[in-house]
Formats: C-alpha cells, sequence, structure tokens
C-alpha cells in the first residue's frame, strides 16, 4: 500500500469513528465532540467518509456547516489530488 493511501485509510477510520462517537454522545449526553475537530479531520482527508457516515447514521445532516462544506471539501481534495498526480502544482 503507497503512503498516501495507508493515510487516507487511516484519517477515513478516524473521520467514521469520531462521527459516530459523537453520534452516541449527542444521544446520551455525553460529551461531544466538537464541530471544529469534526471539521479538522475531514480537511485532512476524512471527507469523502465523514460525509458518507453522516448521510448514513444521520447525524448533522440539517448543519449547512456540513452538508454544503462536506461537499466542497470533496471537490477542493479531488482537484488538489488531479494537480499533484499530473505535477501542475
Amino acid at each position: 500500500m503507497e503512503p498516501i493511501s495507508l493515510y487516507l485509510a487511516i484519517v477515513s477510520v478516524m473521520a467514521v469513528v469520531i462521527c459516530c462517537y459523537d453520534k452516541i454522545a449527542s444521544r446520551s449526553r455525553k460529551r461531544r465532540i466538537r464541530e471544529k475537530t469534526l471539521l479538522f479531520v475531514a480537511a485532512f482527508g476524512g471527507s469523502v467518509a465523514m460525509y458518507l457516515t453522516m448521510g448514513i447514521i444521520r447525524h448533522k445532516t440539517r448543519h449547512n456547516k456540513f452538508m454544503v462544506g462536506l461537499p466542497l471539501m470533496i471537490v477542493i481534495q479531488a482537484l488538489l489530488v488531479f494537480l499533484i498526480y499530473y505535477k501542475i502544482l
């Protein structure tokens, strides 16, 4: 496995875990994960996993910050990967 693939796999698993934990914590009124932390993990490669997880478990789906912000991050990250892959950047 290439280092970038391993990195993205680890960040994606982290994104799923913290998103699911936050959903459980919200239902049981325990300490929550800050939105800033969720967005930070998404910005560093977990955006696709987090967006899919949020849709599946119906968590934060009413928050524009996530339902608009995460797809925007995905597009920007895909563009960056494309530019780096084709050595444009």
